[in-house]
């Protein structure tokens, strides 16, 4: 499966800082010291439907990670899965009596073209779980020989408790966990389980669902979280840097994926950070493709919505925190597009020199991007108030924005 096409990202003089990041597994902030290569896991959409706005900010938050990385002059290996086989995929499917296969590929498509013109950098490695299966049956394989698996009725599910760091992820109580599990795609009322909590690593093949050989599996396919460790193993290995998603990939994916390589090969931890962003609500609940409640992306831009003003939207608001659209958020966003805009196309300017180590220092503090956008706005009004004679001015300010903060001026 191939991503998205890259916008080039603008050399700045100077280097930007090492990252200080909220880890969820520990409840407070790691700074990030990579080596050459940053590696970066990103948990991707099941396309069944557009790309809303929620999942925007989620990308979003991770851009940033990259554009981060990429300024203190390291590479960065970036890989994001898409789950192209799943039961929401399968029910959507039957609902509008469409091709399972087809209506992935259609949503998937739509995802790519949102990701470009939101600017938004594309992965090295953007694998679907279906191409993904050959490397998961071993792994299943592989658990079940470690006493980590068990099959019930046919299905493989692991056991949690073959980790004894199990729940070390997202820190929450085993009630908690069984409330969310029921939520979020676990089956913690399945009769025979060993542990309510037990997570499917293998469907055994159900009658009118597509299906894949599993060697001594039988036929069947992957579950969700599986999918990510095959995939993240293969291409970043143990102890990448970040795994990333919204905050509702804590638990049960994140936990369980991190559960998963952590038996598969005896080392801890699976990520050195754990990093969620926030949610993005409408009408006073979250945006979910369940309760309908949703903003595409694709449709902002059929109405004719600048994406960078998409972008300067998601960007007013800190990714951990959880928000609301409106038209009021879309409206400031378009107003300081216009401004910055005005601003960058002048012949002068104050000096921009301070400006960029501003947003570098908000970004390098855990993403503080309304930072690093009050940054730009006070010397936009600076520049509107007092003027400047530095000709090179604006040029600095609309290469720092686009690079750091993946804005087109």
């Amino acid at each position: 499966m191939h991503a998205w096409p890259a916008s080039e990202v603008p050399a700045l003089p100077g280097q930007g800082r090492d990252l200080r990041i909220h880890d969820t597994a520990t409840g407070g902030p790691v700074t990030l010291r990579p080596g050459p290569v940053a590696r970066l896991y990103v948990c991707g959409i099941t396309p069944y439907d557009a790309t809303h706005l929620g999942h925007a900010a989620t990308y979003n938050a991770f851009d940033l990670v990259q554009r981060v990385w990429l300024d203190t002059k390291r590479q960065v290996h970036y890989v994001q899965n898409v789950t192209d086989i799943d039961d929401p995929l399968l029910e959507r499917a039957q609902r509008d009596d469409v091709d399972w296969a087809a209506l992935a590929e259609q949503e998937t498509a739509l995802f790519r073209e949102d990701m470009t013109a939101l600017r938004m950098l594309p992965p090295q490695h953007y694998i679907g779980a279906v191409e993904a299966i050959p490397g998961i049956v071993p792994l299943v394989e592989r658990l079940r020989e470690l006493g980590a698996a068990y099959e019930l009725d046919g299905d493989i599910y692991f056991s949690v408790e073959a980790d004894p760091h199990f729940g070390e992820v997202s820190n929450l109580d085993a009630a908690a966990m069984r409330l969310l599990s029921a939520e979020r795609g676990g089956d913690p009322d399945r009769p025979g389980k060993k542990n309510p909590l037990d997570p499917m690593l293998w469907m055994a093949a159900r009658p009118g669902e597509p299906s894949w050989e599993g060697g001594s599996l039988g036929p069947g396919r992957p579950g969700w979280h599986i999918e990510c460790v095959a995939i993240a193993l293969d291409h970043l290995g143990m102890g990448f840097d970040v795994q990333g998603g919204g905050s509702d990939l804590a638990f049960p994916h994140h936990e369980m994926g991190a559960s998963h390589a952590q038996v598969l090969t005896g080392e801890f931890p699976m990520a050195k950070a754990y990093v969620h962003a926030g949610m993005v609500a409408l009408h006073g609940a979250k945006m979910s493709k369940s309760k309908g409640n949703l903003v595409f992306v694709s449709q902002l831009r059929r109405d004719g919505v600048d994406p960078a003003a998409v972008r300067l939207s998601l960007l007013a608001h800190h990714y951990r925190s959880d928000w609301e659209w409106t038209d009021q958020v879309l409206q400031e966003a378009l107003a300081r597009l216009g401004r910055w805009r005005a601003a960058v196309s002048r012949p002068d300017g104050p000096s921009a020199e301070a400006l960029v180590e501003e947003i570098r220092d908000a970004l390098a503090d855990d993403l503080d991007a309304p930072a690093a956008l009050a940054a730009v706005d006070r010397w936009v009004a600076l520049q509107q108030d007092a003027g400047g004679t530095d000709t090179g001015a604006p040029g600095i300010v609309s290469r720092a924005v686009d690079a750091l903060l993946g804005v087109a001026l």
